[in-house]
């Protein structure tokens, strides 16, 4: 089975006689930055239950919003939902040796259609067409699990996510390199210099060692809004650059340099 994939904080919504609370997936315990979603959770008709989501912000799209979301913990807690996707506890019985759409099919009975808890509803269809609209919807990408999963923590080949991506046209600020350490390439949006993140330098060594004798004939001053960073060599304007990246996002996340080149060629 198929569900898009929200970008989010995997979380895990519990409620006992205690009430209800929220963790995040280490561990650490969010409920007092979770208020109205943890007012929702207690309107849950169960006497105890642990459910398996996600906590988004959507934006005017309808997409979830990465960004926005570690603005609204803080600002606007009207704005969070939480995405159910799985339920491993429910009324003293431990589910999580069930199949997996089994226990789905327990968790959609549970939650109510007008509700900060929303529950992730399986796409129909086969698995390329699914992505293939995922991808034009500008999702960040799916998540495929199988039906008679049972449910494990950690690591699983039981859930497979694919993510979206584009390539996009920056403007190159500067390298980061460390001996022993991965090269990230610093980026801005083209003709602001406004630093946007880095991308994982993954080009062949050919591309690498050109990459880098071109930033030593372009350096430049250090960009003055930006922290100190002793690894990073600047460089003055005019290197472009295609950058791979995840969709949707206001910043770079998972981001890996394709090429670069001067300016007006």
């Amino acid at each position: 089975m198929h569900e898009a994939k929200f970008d989010g904080y995997r979380s895990q919504i519990i409620v006992d006689a205690g009430g209800a609370r929220i963790f995040t997936r280490r561990g650490l315990d969010w409920t007092s930055k979770y208020r109205d979603l943890v007012e929702a959770a207690k309107g849950l008709n169960v006497q105890n239950a642990i459910v398996d989501g996600e906590v988004v912000v959507l934006n005017e799209a309808g997409l979830s919003d990465f960004a926005a979301l570690r603005k609204a913990i803080t600002r606007r807690q009207h704005d969070l939902y939480f995405v159910a996707f799985d339920l491993l506890h429910l009324n003293g019985h431990d589910l999580r040796d069930m199949a997996l759409e089994d226990r789905r099919e327990i968790l959609a009975g549970l939650i109510g259609s007008d509700s900060r808890i929303q529950f992730s509803e399986t796409m129909p269809g086969e698995a390329n067409a699914i992505y293939h609209l995922i991808d034009a919807a500008g999702l960040e990408g799916m998540v495929s699990k199988r039906r008679d999963s049972k449910y494990r923590s950690g690591p699983t080949t039981n859930w497979l996510k694919t993510k979206s991506f584009t390539e996009s046209e920056f403007e190159l600020l500067g390298v980061e390199r460390e001996r022993g350490k991965p090269a990230f390439a610093l980026m801005a949006e083209p003709g602001t210099r406004k630093y946007v993140g880095s991308a994982f330098a993954s080009v062949n060594r050919e591309m690498r060692e050109r990459l880098w004798k071109r930033v030593q004939e372009h350096a430049g001053p250090p960009l003055k809004d930006m922290p100190k960073r002793p690894a990073t060599q600047w460089v003055k304007p005019g290197i472009k650059a295609r950058v791979k990246h995840l969709k949707g996002e206001e910043d770079l996340r998972h981001a890996s340099l394709q090429d670069f080149w001067d300016e007006g060629i």
